[in-house]
């Protein structure tokens, strides 16, 4: 279910507002790794609006810049599942801003955020603060340069985070991965030798020999157990 403000849910009743898309992109500095962040809205002119941040729930204030940077977004299916969600962002590819974000810096994988702000049409404000709608990664980027009298632009395709689930863990147990997650993790340390551990039992010394069930009932008995014949009760031979 939908949470929505008082403010949006009796604009929403009266049919008084008109949608806006806004679009967050955290890429990283192809030189540093640092986190860049850049957002762009599918309107004219650039804003600072303030939506619900999907980590805190609480309204952050952001730049956002439009004049045709954002073209559109496909649907965004609202589902109450765990199934991975994928969406295509089309961009401006003749807009510095989109240039930057897409060429200068390293879109891979970055960060997406995707809101939808409702405006009054009588102020021509946002109503309550652009509530989160899709959040996710960037998992392929297409630059299209356009021959003669064709279209181009910039398609990011977005997964949604719940992809996240899906990954596996390439770690192993070892005593150098334990030693990454805490320093006096010693918990494998003798992981590569513990196989070859002698141990004492009874009279005999050596590696503790494993003796397979045979499936047809009880182990066969070896060494004299079974190559001498037991003496009876009496002491004597018969």
């Amino acid at each position: 279910m939908r949470n929505l403000s008082a403010a949006n849910f009796a604009a929403l009743q009266a049919r008084a507002l008109v949608a806006r898309d806004f679009l967050w992109i955290v890429a990283r500095d192809r030189s540093t790794g640092a986190p860049q962040s850049v957002g762009f809205w599918s309107d004219v002119g650039n804003v600072a609006a303030a939506v619900v941040n999907p980590d805190t729930g609480l309204d952050v204030t952001r730049d956002w810049y439009g004049s045709g940077t954002l073209i559109g977004i496909d649907d965004i299916p609202l589902v109450a599942n765990l199934t991975v969600q994928s969406i295509t962002i089309r961009m401006s590819q003749i807009d510095d801003l989109v240039e930057q974000a897409v060429r200068l810096y390293d879109c891979k994988q970055a960060r997406i955020e995707v809101y939808r702000g409702l405006f009054s049409t009588v102020s021509r404000q946002m109503v309550a603060a652009a509530a989160c709608r899709f959040v996710g990664f960037c998992d392929n980027i297409e630059i299209k340069t356009p021959s003669e009298n064709e279209n181009g632009g910039v398609e990011l395709t977005g997964v949604s985070h719940t992809q996240e689930i899906t990954r596996s863990n390439p770690d192993t147990r070892s005593h150098e991965s334990q030693k990454l997650r805490s320093a006096t993790d010693n918990f494998y340390q003798d992981t590569a030798v513990v196989g070859e551990w002698e141990q004492f039992w009874g009279k005999s010394s050596g590696k503790i020999a494993t003796v397979s069930k045979p499936s047809g009932g009880a182990v066969k008995p070896s060494g004299r157990d079974a190559g001498e014949a037991a003496p009876s009760s009496s002491g004597g031979t018969r």
